[in-house]
Order: C-alpha cells, then structure tokens, then sequence
C-alpha cells in the first residue's frame, strides 16, 4: 500500500503523508489539527508539519473557526480539492483492496483491533517518552 502511495503521491508531489492528509481534510471538510490527528494515525506535531508543508503548496488553507476564534480550521484550496479529487478514486481502490475477501463483521473486528493495537503503541510510546497518550477511540478507522 505505502509503495503505490508513494509511486502515484510523487508524481503530484506530495509525500504519503500529504497524500492522506490531503485526502482526510478534502473528505471530512474544515476541521481543526486536533480533529486531523485524530481521524489519521498520526500525531498533532507530524499534523501540523504536514499541513503547514501543504499550506506552502497552497493545497490546504487555514482560517479562524467561526465558533472558536482561539482555533484555527484546515480546509482545501481550489487546487487543493482538485488534486485530492484526482487522487480519490486510488485511495478508494486502496481502502477497498486492504478489506477485500473480509466480510462485513470481519472488517469491524479488524478495525477494532488496530484501534487497540494503536492505542497500545501510543501508550507504549508515552510511557517511553514521558508524554500523554493520545485517545485511539476517536480515530477513524482507514487505512
């Protein structure tokens, strides 16, 4: 999975990393940093150096939210919803060929399962580096 990323992200430019983070802030709309960790399995300083990296590239913008002027929201530019509707369909093909021969009930416990085994590795990694661990439970389940 991460060599076709990596093949079809560089001819776009981006490093996987963009390529999903892209992807999350054209598919869930204007979120925070915070929420963008959270539905990625990365954490809010990898976040913010992705994003800040797309900013650069004017792909992603971010403005004050409305309801809390104290955060700031991340949203697609133009160009940005442009280039992540290009990349879709392959993330699509990707989400699909990762769940493929898995029913329906073997996809939610797969799913539960890697929230745990990430959950684990968050406290592991905390417990090593005397920092909180971020909640798992709030991730979104994609690849």
């Amino acid at each position: 999975m991460r060599q076709v990323v990596h093949a079809e992200a560089r001819g776009h430019r981006l490093a996987p990393q963009q390529f999903w983070v892209l992807l999350a802030i054209d598919e869930a709309g204007p979120l925070s940093l915070g929420a963008l960790s959270d539905r990625l399995p990365i954490d809010a300083s990898t976040a913010s150096r992705v994003v800040a990296s797309l900013t650069r590239r004017r792909l992603v913008r971010m403005a004050e939210d409305p309801q809390d002027r104290r955060r700031l929201l991340i949203a697609p530019s133009a160009e940005g919803a442009d280039l992540a509707a290009r990349l879709r369909p392959l993330a699509r093909e990707l989400r699909d060929a990762v769940i493929a021969g898995f029913s329906p009930s073997e996809v939610a416990a797969l799913r539960t399962s890697l929230r745990r085994i990430l959950a684990n590795l968050d406290r592991f990694e905390a417990s090593r580096s005397r920092r909180p661990a971020r909640v798992a439970a709030g991730r979104e389940e994609r690849p």
